[in-house]
């Protein structure tokens, strides 16, 4: 049954997602999150597994240039709380700044789930995914939701995740990732392609 107590609850298992965009090239792109993979593998996180890096559109359309994406699978004993909280001091280190929501960013990464605990309700993370995206552009939540409400819509992160993932089982949809990419629009998921250094 999933978890939702937040001081209980570790995060043995999670799995991250990374993109960058905020560079000239995407060879730049690439090269930030290989050395924030590396700086993660580093610290208190055990890095088991990564998926291969991808070239993807900007989401929103036209906040800024295309972006690199990839998926890390961490084995911790911090909370998720306290595991998102490492992560954005990743991305400041990084050279990421928030001026804007879905701003160009050097850096990105989404705690996108634990297992398959939920936080802080089961209530709060449907209303968060039913949100639609003209009010996703508008507002963003003040605390932590797990799983990341809008996994489920992104091939971004969906295909990533797949190289690392695939059997992850969505604890409210009740779909695997890879059931999840599978019912994807094929023009979204053609738009996510290997990345390939120049």
């Amino acid at each position: 049954m999933p978890q939702a107590d937040k001081k209980q609850t570790t995060c043995p298992k999670g799995l991250v997602s990374l993109g960058s965009n905020a560079t000239s090239t995407a060879r730049e792109s690439a090269k930030i999150i290989h050395d924030a993979v590396d700086f993660i593998a580093q610290s208190n996180l055990r890095i088991t597994k990564i998926s291969e890096f991808y070239k993807t559109p900007c989401f929103p359309p036209g906040a800024g240039p295309d972006f690199v994406n990839a998926a890390i699978e961490v084995q911790t004993d911090l909370l998720p709380h306290d595991l998102l909280q490492f992560l954005h001091e990743t991305e400041v280190r990084f050279g990421r700044e928030r001026p804007s929501r879905w701003a160009p960013r050097t850096l990105d990464m989404d705690l996108i789930a634990c297992g398959d605990v939920v936080l802080p309700d089961r209530a709060l993370l449907q209303h968060w995914m039913d949100m639609p995206l003209e009010d996703q552009k508008k507002l963003a939540p003040e605390q932590l939701i797990l799983p990341h409400p809008r996994v489920q819509d992104r091939a971004f992160v969906l295909i990533p995740l797949a190289d690392i993932a695939p059997d992850w089982r969505h604890p409210i949809i009740g779909k695997t990732v890879r059931e999840l990419v599978a019912a994807l629009p094929d023009a979204e998921k053609k738009g996510v392609q290997p990345y390939v250094a120049s």
